[in-house]
């Protein structure tokens, strides 16, 4: 087949973020180019999410704009909303293929046979249930310049009463560890210096192998791999960090001291309704577990504010706990309801004004911490992985403005940087 120019848009999660990345990498291989320009391609692919009604409704405008910037495209629709709602997506006239989380591997198979055959439309969306193992894209280097996303696994057993992401992404299949070990390697030998550990649910690393091997085995195998010098961890489930998981991992050098612990609520009883399965004092431990090892340690972390139920005392509840535990960074979203999800048929649903009024008061907090940490970094020294634009992140992920004097390109070095100047968004210093 002739040389087709490919271009993709993504929504979501670094989950897909990275199979962008695999599924560029298949076109890539079997001859096509990959564009950044979308007016100039002959194939766009949207990888879309589905964690919120808001990123339903991202998908969709971004599905009709591509289609407004480029009429003649083939418009590929991919990802978590194409799998929950294939019927809806397949009404949409702007859209020639649809795939669902399982066809992505086979992408460049069914966009060609799509070309060749010039079908009119092609819907292939399997239930994420019958699979029962991991679809491995193989070891993948194309990636960001300086860091890079490594998938370890997919799918989630959890079933928090508001989510839709099991329904999207079926159940927890692990990836070999071998094969992350493979692509980590390959990634190495191109100069980038960190890792980013992603899935769905990254504690339940290991759940469905035969034998005992978990997250903490897998991260001990990572650390040994040179030219890596920054393992970072995606989001984690808090009761993963166990005495023995924290007692293995500060032996580990390379971990970055960041951690994004999804708590959702500071109220037992919402958290209860939610279907976590932890409670406040459980979670208190895991803070005081890290913040034990790592003097240095940021934690972030995510809520849901007007989950049904939430009356104004649980949220003053939440409000309080979060107070207490001072988070770095809290990415707080008003409570999305999702068809299919038993939250959806409970009682008491929270009116969106309320959500809004309860969203900012969390948001005007997170900021006054944000802003408090990061004026502790005036005057000290801290080393900066530099990225685009003269910009970059610590090992504990502080987004630091670099300036310096040196016409050398900075990019992907890790360099001293003095802080002169803090914000809310980020800290600002002189190369040294």
């Amino acid at each position: 087949m002739e040389a087709k120019k490919v271009a993709f848009l993504t929504l979501g999660c670094k989950v897909n973020q990275y199979e962008t990345n695999a599924m560029a990498e298949k076109f890539i291989l079997s001859g096509h180019k990959v564009v950044e320009n979308l007016a100039e391609a002959d194939i766009c692919i949207i990888n879309t999410c589905s964690v919120t009604n808001i990123s339903d409704r991202k998908s969709r405008q971004m599905i009709r704009k591509a289609k407004e910037k480029n009429a003649k495209a083939i418009v590929v629709v991919t990802g978590c909303y194409a799998q929950v709602a294939k019927e809806d997506i397949e009404k949409m006239p702007e859209v020639d293929i649809v795939l669902g989380n399982n066809s992505k591997k086979g992408i460049v198979s069914y966009v060609e046979q799509f070309i060749e055959q010039r079908k009119q439309k092609e819907v292939e969306v399997e239930d994420v249930f019958s699979s029962m193992q991991y679809e491995d894209f193989g070891a993948i280097a194309y990636t960001e310049k300086t860091r890079a996303a490594i998938k370890v696994q997919d799918g989630c057993d959890r079933f928090c009463s508001y989510c839709i992401i099991p329904y999207a992404r079926g159940r927890v299949r692990s990836r070999k560890p071998e094969s992350i070990e493979s692509e980590i390697k390959k990634v190495a030998k191109k100069g980038i210096k960190e890792v980013v550990i992603t899935g769905i649910h990254v504690a339940s690393y290991g759940k469905d192998f035969k034998q005992d091997y978990k997250l903490i085995d897998l991260l001990e195998l990572i650390d040994k791999i040179e030219g890596i010098e920054r393992i970072r961890l995606g989001s984690l489930e808090p009761t993963i960090i166990t005495e023995e998981f924290i007692n293995r991992l500060t032996k580990l050098k390379k971990i970055c001291h960041h951690f994004h612990l999804s708590l959702q609520s500071g109220c037992d009883e919402t958290l209860k309704r939610m279907n976590r399965r932890y409670s406040i004092e459980e979670f208190t431990k895991v803070v005081a577990r890290l913040r034990n090892a790592y003097k240095d340690v940021i934690l972030t972390t995510d809520i849901i504010v007007g989950f049904p139920g939430e009356t104004k005392e649980e949220f003053n509840k939440t409000y309080d706990f979060l107070k207490q535990i001072k988070f770095y960074k809290m990415h707080v979203f008003p409570y999305s309801m999702r068809k299919g999800t038993k939250a959806e048929k409970m009682p008491n649903q929270i009116d969106g004004a309320e959500k809004e009024k309860r969203s900012k008061i969390l948001i005007e907090l997170s900021n006054q911490n944000q802003l408090s940490y990061n004026k502790q970094y005036i005057g000290k020294t801290v080393d900066v992985l530099v990225e685009e634009d003269s910009k970059g992140h610590t090992a504990n992920y502080l987004l630091v403005k670099v300036e310096s004097n040196n016409k050398e390109n900075l990019e992907n070095k890790i360099i001293p940087v003095k802080i002169t100047e803090a914000t809310e968004e980020y800290i600002q210093g002189v190369a040294k």
